[in-house]
């Protein structure tokens, strides 16, 4: 394997020696084989950096609807539904 940084004048030798992002076309079934991020399977056009950061470091909140408190409370409320539902159907 070439040893990246042999030559000065060549900056893209680290890009073609990485690994290959692994996302498929839909419409061809073709590989991206566009460089990977950094411990990532796919490249940055694929979603290796996505997403936002959780909690306050998002910021910018307009409603609780979906706080980690509000969607575990629906859970608690979803599982006595299911258990009432279960009861109701034994009688």
């Amino acid at each position: 394997m070439k040893e990246v940084g042999t030559n000065p004048i060549d900056r893209l030798a680290a890009a073609r020696i990485a690994p290959r992002c692994t996302a498929k076309a839909k419409s061809t079934g073709l590989r991206c084989e566009a460089p990977a991020v950094r411990e990532r399977r796919v490249c940055r056009c694929h979603g290796a950096r996505g997403g936002a950061p959780k909690g306050a470091g998002n910021g910018a909140f307009r409603h609780g609807l979906y706080s980690g408190e509000a969607i575990e409370a629906r859970r608690e409320v979803r599982a006595l539904f299911i258990a009432a539902r279960e009861m109701l159907a034994h009688l």
